[in-house]
């Protein structure tokens, strides 16, 4: 289950930054030839290497991560319109996927599930 949790996160996480670099520099940036909004793929990748090497800390701060991007994408779903209003529709559903699961792979990978249950005493 932690394999296919870290899959899902991984996945969604580089996608979500290929999206945001593509949406700001090609697809429909703010201004024409691109914009400085790409930079917002940026904090993306301080949680990459600890993502794909399933660190527990990455996983847990990465979730606050996600509800930022989350935010932005709905926000923006509902006031851009044309091809900016479905990119933002997808960024909202790769942060709703990597969100989703960073915080199942911390719960799951907690050192308090991965203790043997003590034998009680008398």
């Amino acid at each position: 289950m932690l394999k296919r949790l870290q899959l899902a996160a991984s996945a969604s996480l580089i996608a979500l930054i290929f999206l945001c670099l593509l949406w700001e520099l090609w697809l429909a940036p703010l201004k024409p030839g691109g914009s400085w909004m790409a930079a917002k793929a940026f904090p993306l990748l301080l949680p990459l290497f600890g993502i794909l090497n399933g660190r527990r800390y990455s996983y847990q701060v990465s979730s606050l991560l996600a509800l930022l991007y989350l935010l932005e994408g709905s926000v923006r779903a509902t006031s851009d319109t044309g091809p900016s209003q479905w990119l933002a529709l997808a960024e909202t559903l790769l942060a709703l996927v990597f969100f989703c699961s960073v915080v199942a792979y911390a719960r799951l990978s907690a050192p308090s599930r991965n203790k043997s249950a003590s034998p009680s005493g008398s």
